[in-house]
Protein backbone atom coordinates (compact mmCIF):
# COMPACT_ATOMS: atom_id res chain seq x y z
CA UNK A 1 0.00 0.00 0.00
CA UNK A 2 1.17 3.52 -1.22
CA UNK A 3 0.91 6.22 1.97
CA UNK A 4 1.56 9.68 1.02
CA UNK A 5 3.74 11.89 3.65
CA UNK A 6 4.09 15.77 4.65
CA UNK A 7 7.50 16.43 6.16
CA UNK A 8 8.63 19.56 8.24
CA UNK A 9 10.52 21.39 10.03
CA UNK A 10 10.34 24.01 13.20
CA UNK A 11 12.10 25.82 15.14
CA UNK A 12 11.06 25.70 18.80
CA UNK A 13 11.97 27.00 22.24
CA UNK A 14 12.29 24.70 25.14
CA UNK A 15 11.44 27.07 28.23
CA UNK A 16 13.45 26.64 31.14
CA UNK A 17 12.69 29.83 33.30
CA UNK A 18 10.97 33.11 32.33
CA UNK A 19 14.90 34.22 31.83
CA UNK A 20 15.93 31.14 29.75
CA UNK A 21 14.84 29.07 26.66
CA UNK A 22 17.32 27.02 24.15
CA UNK A 23 16.28 26.64 20.55
CA UNK A 24 15.57 23.22 19.64
CA UNK A 25 14.25 21.63 16.59
CA UNK A 26 11.52 19.77 16.14
CA UNK A 27 11.27 17.40 12.88
CA UNK A 28 7.24 17.27 12.07
CA UNK A 29 5.86 14.36 9.75
CA UNK A 30 2.30 13.40 8.81
CA UNK A 31 1.65 9.98 7.34
CA UNK A 32 -1.97 9.25 5.57
CA UNK A 33 -1.28 5.61 7.29
CA UNK A 34 -2.15 6.82 10.57
CA UNK A 35 -4.38 10.20 9.23
CA UNK A 36 -5.02 11.36 12.50
CA UNK A 37 -1.65 12.03 14.12
CA UNK A 38 1.29 14.51 13.42
CA UNK A 39 4.52 13.38 14.80
CA UNK A 40 7.09 15.41 16.58
CA UNK A 41 10.48 14.79 16.93
CA UNK A 42 12.61 17.21 19.17
CA UNK A 43 16.25 17.43 18.94
CA UNK A 44 17.48 18.14 22.21
CA UNK A 45 20.90 19.51 22.69
CA UNK A 46 22.79 16.49 24.32
CA UNK A 47 20.39 14.36 24.59
CA UNK A 48 18.64 11.67 22.04
CA UNK A 49 15.47 13.02 19.82
CA UNK A 50 12.57 12.63 21.45
CA UNK A 51 8.99 11.87 19.68
CA UNK A 52 5.47 12.78 20.82
CA UNK A 53 2.30 12.21 18.54
CA UNK A 54 -0.18 14.50 18.21
CA UNK A 55 -4.04 14.61 17.25
CA UNK A 56 -4.48 16.43 14.27
CA UNK A 57 -7.40 18.26 15.28
CA UNK A 58 -5.36 19.25 18.60
CA UNK A 59 -2.77 21.00 17.01
CA UNK A 60 -5.36 22.79 14.91
CA UNK A 61 -7.94 23.76 17.98
CA UNK A 62 -4.70 24.83 19.14
CA UNK A 63 -4.18 27.73 16.88
CA UNK A 64 -6.53 29.40 17.66
CA UNK A 65 -7.97 29.02 21.62
CA UNK A 66 -6.90 26.65 24.07
CA UNK A 67 -7.11 22.85 23.55
CA UNK A 68 -6.17 19.79 24.79
CA UNK A 69 -6.21 18.13 28.50
CA UNK A 70 -3.88 15.40 30.16
CA UNK A 71 -0.64 15.50 28.78
CA UNK A 72 -0.63 17.94 26.17
CA UNK A 73 -2.31 21.63 26.20
CA UNK A 74 -1.51 23.70 23.53
CA UNK A 75 -2.86 27.94 23.37
CA UNK A 76 -1.94 30.69 20.69
CA UNK A 77 0.26 33.51 22.52
CA UNK A 78 0.71 37.11 21.05
CA UNK A 79 3.65 37.50 22.59
CA UNK A 80 5.53 39.76 24.81
CA UNK A 81 5.28 42.98 22.92
CA UNK A 82 4.17 45.94 23.98
CA UNK A 83 0.29 46.48 23.88
CA UNK A 84 0.02 42.88 23.20
CA UNK A 85 -2.88 41.28 24.56
CA UNK A 86 -3.92 37.65 25.06
CA UNK A 87 -7.29 38.65 23.65
CA UNK A 88 -6.19 39.54 20.61
CA UNK A 89 -7.55 38.07 17.42
CA UNK A 90 -5.90 34.45 16.25
CA UNK A 91 -4.72 36.31 13.15
CA UNK A 92 -2.86 38.49 15.35
CA UNK A 93 -0.74 35.86 17.56
CA UNK A 94 2.59 34.98 16.78
CA UNK A 95 2.98 31.96 18.43
CA UNK A 96 2.11 28.59 19.84
CA UNK A 97 2.68 27.57 23.45
CA UNK A 98 2.80 23.41 23.94
CA UNK A 99 3.08 22.30 27.57
CA UNK A 100 3.89 18.39 27.40
CA UNK A 101 3.53 16.32 31.02
CA UNK A 102 4.46 13.07 31.57
CA UNK A 103 5.65 11.19 34.80
CA UNK A 104 9.20 12.61 34.34
CA UNK A 105 8.09 15.86 34.57
CA UNK A 106 6.88 18.89 31.97
CA UNK A 107 7.83 21.13 29.48
CA UNK A 108 6.71 23.99 27.94
CA UNK A 109 7.78 24.88 24.47
CA UNK A 110 7.16 28.38 22.45
CA UNK A 111 6.70 27.82 18.27
CA UNK A 112 5.98 30.68 15.81
CA UNK A 113 2.44 30.24 15.00
CA UNK A 114 2.89 30.61 10.80
CA UNK A 115 5.04 27.76 10.31
CA UNK A 116 2.91 25.52 11.82
CA UNK A 117 0.05 26.88 10.57
CA UNK A 118 1.86 26.35 7.08
CA UNK A 119 2.53 22.34 7.82
CA UNK A 120 -0.70 21.80 9.03
CA UNK A 121 -2.20 23.55 5.61
CA UNK A 122 -0.40 21.63 3.40
CA UNK A 123 -1.76 18.39 5.79
CA UNK A 124 -5.51 19.57 4.65
CA UNK A 125 -4.29 19.75 1.19
CA UNK A 126 -3.56 15.72 1.36
CA UNK A 127 -6.43 14.45 3.57
CA UNK A 128 -9.23 17.65 4.27
CA UNK A 129 -10.03 17.18 8.01
CA UNK A 130 -13.36 14.93 8.99
CA UNK A 131 -12.28 13.27 6.19
CA UNK A 132 -9.14 10.79 7.46
CA UNK A 133 -10.82 7.88 7.04
CA UNK A 134 -12.53 8.15 3.99
CA UNK A 135 -9.22 8.80 2.87
CA UNK A 136 -7.73 5.01 4.54
CA UNK A 137 -10.73 3.54 2.92
CA UNK A 138 -9.92 4.81 -0.35
CA UNK A 139 -6.32 3.68 0.18
CA UNK A 140 -7.13 0.29 1.28
CA UNK A 141 -9.23 -0.18 -1.32
CA UNK A 142 -6.98 0.98 -4.29
CA UNK A 143 -4.21 -1.51 -2.54
CA UNK A 144 -7.34 -4.52 -3.05
CA UNK A 145 -7.03 -3.10 -6.82
CA UNK A 146 -3.36 -2.96 -7.36
CA UNK A 147 -2.98 -6.41 -6.09
CA UNK A 148 -5.41 -7.43 -8.14
CA UNK A 149 -3.49 -6.29 -10.99
CA UNK A 150 -0.03 -7.60 -9.87
CA UNK A 151 -1.66 -11.21 -9.68
CA UNK A 152 -3.45 -11.14 -13.15
CA UNK A 153 -0.37 -10.30 -14.94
Amino acid sequence: MQHSTVQGHLEMSLVVSHELSFRILADLAYETADPYAVRFTFHLPGDAPVTWFFARELLLDGLSGPAGDGDVHIHPYAGEREGASEWEEPSEREEVRILLRSPAGEALLRAPSAPLAAFLARIDRLVRPAREFAAQELEARLAEILRGRENAG
